[in-house]
């Protein structure tokens, strides 16, 4: 063996080991948080924003030199969009922590009590899962997200964020374990794995015993490379090539403000509009005014045949469309546009080329806009309203840990509720099963 290739196996080995003692920590103070009560968890959200917000020119300071790196390294704007962390988003950060805790406790929550056949008296009551792995890509406050939610649930947090983000997170999490050690709990109800490369990932991935659920955020390669490499279950927190639908019906006005809300309020989030399919009846009255609107903003489209014409002549910038813009998730200022029969067409589009994240339809008629809610299969599903609420709390859940677009255990923005299980407790008097 060559002493390279010794050198980066015991490397390897190093790094297994890391991640590892990182999950045992975290399981350790899982058990911990387990039997918190209500009070305690929310001292440590609470403690956690102060934290941050007295330490935010910390913060700050190790997230300049993570976007400095980013643009070094030619980045799109739009990924450092999702990098970038700033004194106010710090404090959107901090006033999520503040929701997180005025929610209804999740754990210890009776969903159903009866008494059985035998006279015992049976309870489902609510229980954190235990640890949850979250490996996330470019956007720091997620550690904060995370971290935020799991405590709050119950659960130990063991997070991985992505390399260019790397200075960020490590200086946000250090202030959060600081804060959960300030009221009493254990530092490592929130473990933040910083070894290098994608063997820390992986072994992440293979905690089987040690962490109860992993939940990717991030672009299709990372959510698959979950999917295939780990052992233990997965919440797929899926892309989001997101859909507005103008039926023929739509209110012109209405649907301009839509379709430039849900795709330029922020281009690298994955509730943004990515596809705009217009009906053909009527395509020339409100396509080039969206066209032209979204030219001013800079966006390129593009455009099927019939759709090109009307947008280039109102001065956007076109390119024509093939089959590949239609799967894609541009995270940019890019934007699909197909020209449709009408709703049949529409929704077979849709369910063919669609992720089941956030779907819209532009329409006054009542009929078409039922129609289209229950022929979508997504998990957002939108009549006259932007696809942009699909992320950031907008749904009264608190900071949100992701938005799954899978079926089993939870749906769509999710957060405490969706970190938490049940078990039964039967309590009887000496009964037995004869």
């Amino acid at each position: 063996m060559s002493d390279e290739r010794e050198v980066r196996m015991n490397a390897e080995v190093d790094v297994r080991n890391a991640v590892r003692a990182q999950g045992e920590r975290a399981r350790d103070a899982a058990c911990v948080l387990a039997r918190s009560d209500d009070r305690a968890r929310c001292a440590a959200l609470a403690a956690m924003a102060r934290a941050l917000r007295a330490h935010a020119d910390r913060v700050i300071e190790a997230n300049a030199r993570d976007v400095a790196d980013a643009r070094a390294e030619g980045v799109s704007e739009s990924l450092v969009d999702r990098l970038l962390l700033n004194p106010e988003r710090i404090e959107d950060a901090v006033r999520s922590l503040g929701e997180l805790a005025a929610l209804p406790d999740p754990v210890g929550r009776v969903l159903e009590a009866r008494t059985l056949a035998s006279g015992a008296r049976m309870e489902r009551i609510s229980v954190p899962l235990g640890v949850v792995a979250v490996v996330y890509e470019a956007r720091p406050n997620v550690t904060v997200d995370a971290a935020g939610i799991c405590v709050r649930s119950g659960n130990a947090a063991l997070l991985r964020g992505g390399g260019l983000a790397v200075r960020t997170n490590v200086a946000i999490a250090a202030l959060l374990r600081a804060a959960l050690v300030e009221v009493g709990l254990p530092a490592s109800c929130v473990e933040y794995v910083d070894a290098p490369g994608r063997k820390a990932a992986e072994e992440m991935m293979r905690l089987r015993g040690l962490v109860d659920v992993l939940v990717p955020r991030g672009g299709r390669s990372l959510i698959d490379t979950c999917v295939r490499t780990s052992t233990v279950p997965v919440i797929e927190t899926g892309t989001g090539n997101c859909h507005v639908y103008v039926h023929t019906s739509a209110d012109p006005a209405m649907a301009l403000g839509i379709v430039l809300n849900a795709k330029c309020r922020r281009y690298g989030v994955c509730n943004a509009a990515e596809t705009l399919l217009v009906d053909e009846a009527c395509a020339s009255e409100v396509l080039p005014a969206i066209a032209g609107e979204l030219a001013v903003r800079g966006v390129t489209l593009h455009a099927d045949e019939l759709a090109l014409p009307l947008a280039a002549g109102a001065g956007a910038t076109c390119l024509p469309a093939d089959e590949h813009d239609w799967k894609r998730e541009y995270l940019a200022p890019h934007l699909a546009v197909r020209v449709v029969s009408g709703l049949d067409e529409a929704v077979e589009h849709i369910r063919r080329f669609g992720t089941r994240h956030s779907e819209c339809i532009v329409a006054q008629d009542e009929a078409a806009s039922a129609e289209f809610c229950a022929r979508v299969d997504a998990a957002a599903v939108y009549v006259n309203v932007s696809t942009a609420f699909t992320d950031g709390g907008q749904f009264g859940l608190g900071a949100e840990v992701g938005i799954s677009t899978q079926k089993l255990h939870v749906r769509g923005p999710f957060s405490c509720e969706g970190l938490v299980s049940y078990k039964y407790v039967v309590r009887g008097e000496g009964q037995v099963r004869p």
